[in-house]
C-alpha cells in the first residue's frame, strides 16, 4: 500500500487542495526537517486531515469512513482491546458473519491488521479514517468502561454486607486475622481492583477514600480538581482499607496512627505506582492514593508547557557543569515531574546520576535513587554527604528544607558537580531569599544558582470550546493586573498572534461542557516564570534587596511572570 510522492504532488495540485508554490515550499520545509511530504502538509494547515485522507484513501484504492459522529455497538468495539486501539490508531466499527470492517490512519499498518486477523479469526477489511474519528470512537471505550465499573463496585458493595462486621465498633473491633480474611475475599478484591483502573481510565492524579458516618465518598483528582466518583455503603470500608493495607505492605492491625506505603499494578500494559496515605479519622481511616506513572520516558520540557526565551534559560542551565538548577511551587505542581524531565535528558552513558528523594516518584533506567527513610536518620543531608562520596557528575536532592540540606547542595554545586533541587516558594524571584533565611550566604548564592523556575499547572481546555472577545471592560481590568503591552509583544515575538493584533481582537476562549467532557477540561499544562542568574540579579543578591525588586530587574531581562 504504498503511494508514489510524485503522484500524491500531482494529486494534491489536480484536486486544488494546494498550489504548487506552496507544494514546493512544503517539500522544501520536509527535507530541511527530515520529516514525510503528509506530516508537513496535516501540520501546516494548508490542507484539512480530512481532505489529504479522503485523497489518500482514493489514490490506495481503499474506502474512506467518517466515524466523527459515529456510536459503536459495545460487543463490536471491545473486539480490539483499548490499549491495542489507542496504540495503534485502529478501532472496530461493523462486524459481518465472515469479516471485521476496521477504521484506522494508517492502512499501511499491516503487522496490526494481521495482530487483529489472529484475535478474532475474521477477515479484517481496512478502512481509512481521521484522527477526529478515532477520537470519538476511542472515548467511546471510556464511556462503557465507566458504566461497567460502576455497575461492578455497587453488586459487590451489596455482597460484602454479610463479611463486614456490623453494630457498635465497626471494623475497630474486628482483629487482624479477620481483616486479612476480609481484604482476600472476592467481592472486596473485585472493589478495589475495579476503583484502581477506574482511576487509571479517568487519568486520575489522586483517589481519596473517605469514611463518614453512614457511607464511604471515592473521589478522583482529575486535572487537578477533585470530584466524586462514587458513593459506596459504609460495610465496606473494612474491606477496603484492609486490602490497600496488604497492598502497599501496612500493618492491619494498626488504626490509630497514619501509614505511609507504595505498590505497583499493571494496566493495559502499562505500570502504575500508588503511594499510599492512611489517616486515622473520626470515622475511620482516610486513604489517600497518588498516581505515578513508572516512566518518565517521553515527556519533553516542550509538552510540559516551556517555551521561547523561558526554554532556552533552562537549555542553558542544563548545559552547565557546575551549578544548581531549582524549581519551586507549591504541592502539586509539577516541580518533580519537570526535574526528572531535565534529568531524562541528561541522562546520557558517559555521566553518573544519583538521587536522594522522598518518595521516589518515578524509576529511571541509569539513575542511583535513593529513598529516604528519617526514622534510622538516612535524611536529605545524611544521604547528600553519601552521595558526594559516590563519584557524582549529577546530583537531584528531591526537596531542601532545611539549612543543613542547602548548605550541603551549596557545597555540592561548588565542588564540580550540576545540582538539580526543589523548595516550596511562591515565586522564582522569592527564592533566593528563602535561601538566605535559611542561613545560605549570598556569595555561594551568586557562585552556584544558574537558573529558577517556579511553576504552577493550569487545565487545558478540550477542543469543544467557547470562542469570545474581551470587552473594553474586561482589558481595563486585566490592565491592572498585567503589563498586557508586554504579553502581546511576546506573543507576536512568538507567532502566537498575528504582527498588528490588538487585545480587542484577538480571541479567547472558555470551557464548554458536552458528552465528551463534563467540565470542558481535559489535561493539564504548566506555565512558569524562569529566572536566570545575571550579573545584576547576583549584585542585588549580595545586596540583600527584597525578592520585589530581584523580580523587577528579572522583568527587564525578559523574564514573563506566570501571571
Amino acid at each position: 500500500m504504498w503511494i508514489d510522492p510524485i503522484k500524491l504532488k500531482q494529486f494534491l495540485v489536480d484536486s486544488e487542495l494546494v498550489s504548487k508554490t506552496d507544494l514546493e515550499a512544503l517539500q522544501a520545509i520536509a527535507d530541511k526537517k527530515k520529516q514525510s511530504l503528509e506530516e508537513v502538509i496535516l501540520n501546516s494547515g494548508k490542507v484539512s486531515e480530512s481532505d489529504f485522507r479522503k485523497l489518500k484513501a482514493y489514490l490506495l484504492g481503499i474506502p474512506f469512513i467518517d466515524l466523527s459522529k459515529h456510536k459503536v455497538a459495545k460487543e463490536i468495539l471491545f473486539m480490539i482491546p483499548e490499549p491495542v486501539a489507542r496504540k495503534h490508531n485502529i478501532v472496530a466499527y461493523n462486524k459481518s458473519d465472515t469479516g471485521l470492517e476496521v477504521a484506522m490512519l494508517n492502512p499501511e499498518d499491516l503487522e496490526s491488521i494481521e495482530f487483529i486477523k489472529k484475535g478474532v479469526g475474521l477477515k479484517i477489511s481496512p478502512r481509512l479514517t481521521d484522527s477526529e474519528s478515532i477520537k470519538n470512537i476511542l472515548l467511546q471505550y471510556q464511556k462503557s468502561l465507566k458504566a461497567e465499573f460502576g455497575d461492578i463496585i455497587q453488586k459487590e458493595a451489596v455482597d460484602i454486607k454479610t463479611l463486614a462486621s456490623d453494630g457498635e465498633g465497626g471494623d475497630d473491633k474486628l482483629a487482624e486475622g479477620e481483616l486479612k480474611k476480609l481484604a482476600e475475599d472476592v467481592p472486596v478484591v473485585r472493589i478495589v481492583d475495579t476503583l484502581l483502573s477506574h482511576a487509571i481510565i479517568q487519568h486520575a492524579s489522586d483517589i481519596h477514600i473517605e469514611p463518614y458516618e453512614k457511607e464511604v465518598v471515592i473521589r478522583y483528582r482529575l486535572d487537578g480538581v477533585l470530584h466524586d466518583a462514587m458513593i459506596l455503603p459504609k460495610n465496606v470500608a473494612a474491606g477496603i482499607t484492609a486490602r490497600i493495607k496488604i497492598l502497599a505492605n501496612l500493618r492491619l492491625d494498626e488504626k490509630r496512627l497514619p501509614q505511609d506505603g507504595r505498590f505497583k499494578i499493571e494496566s493495559n500494559g502499562a505500570r502504575v505506582a500508588f503511594r499510599v496515605s492512611i489517616l486515622p479519622t473520626y470515622f475511620g481511616e482516610k486513604i489517600v492514593m497518588r498516581l505515578l506513572p513508572d516512566a518518565v520516558q517521553g515527556f519533553t520540557l516542550e509538552k510540559a508547557g516551556f517555551h521561547g526565551e523561558g526554554l532556552e534559560r533552562i537549555h542553558m542551565g542544563m548545559r552547565s557543569k557546575i551549578g544548581m538548577i531549582l524549581v519551586t511551587g507549591p504541592t502539586g505542581s509539577g516541580k518533580s515531574t519537570t526535574l526528572y524531565t531535565v534529568l531524562d535528558l541528561l541522562n546520557t552513558p558517559d555521566v553518573n546520576i544519583s538521587t536522594i528523594e522522598d518518595p521516589i516518584e518515578y524509576q529511571m533506567p541509569r539513575v542511583n535513587q535513593t529513598q529516604v527513610k528519617p526514622d534510622i536518620g538516612l535524611t536529605f543531608a545524611a544521604g547528600l554527604r553519601s552521595l558526594m562520596r559516590q563519584d557524582p557528575d549529577i546530583m537531584m536532592v528531591g526537596e531542601i528544607r532545611d539549612s543543613e540540606t542547602a548548605n550541603l547542595a551549596i557545597n555540592a554545586a561548588l565542588t564540580g558537580h550540576l545540582v538539580l533541587s526543589t523548595l516550596h516558594t511562591n515565586s522564582a524571584a522569592a527564592t533566593v531569599p528563602r535561601l538566605l533565611d535559611m542561613g545560605a550566604e549570598a556569595f555561594l548564592l551568586v557562585s552556584t544558582i544558574k537558573v529558577i523556575v517556579s511553576q504552577r499547572l493550569v487545565r487545558k481546555l478540550q477542543g469543544n470550546k467557547e470562542q469570545y472577545f474581551l470587552t473594553e471592560a474586561e482589558i481595563k481590568h486585566l490592565r491592572t493586573q498585567v503589563d498586557l503591552d508586554r504579553v502581546l509583544k511576546v506573543l507576536q515575538q512568538e507567532n502566537l498572534v498575528p504582527a498588528g493584533a490588538t487585545w480587542n481582537k484577538i480571541p479567547f476562549y472558555r470551557p464548554k461542557r458536552s458528552d465528551e467532557t463534563k467540565y470542558g477540561f481535559a489535561g493539564r499544562v504548566g506555565i512558569h516564570e524562569i529566572l536566570s542568574m545575571s550579573l545584576a540579579i547576583n549584585e542585588l543578591v549580595m545586596k540583600n534587596v527584597s525578592h520585589d525588586q530581584i523580580e523587577e530587574q528579572a522583568k527587564k531581562e525578559g523574564m514573563l511572570k506566570m501571571l
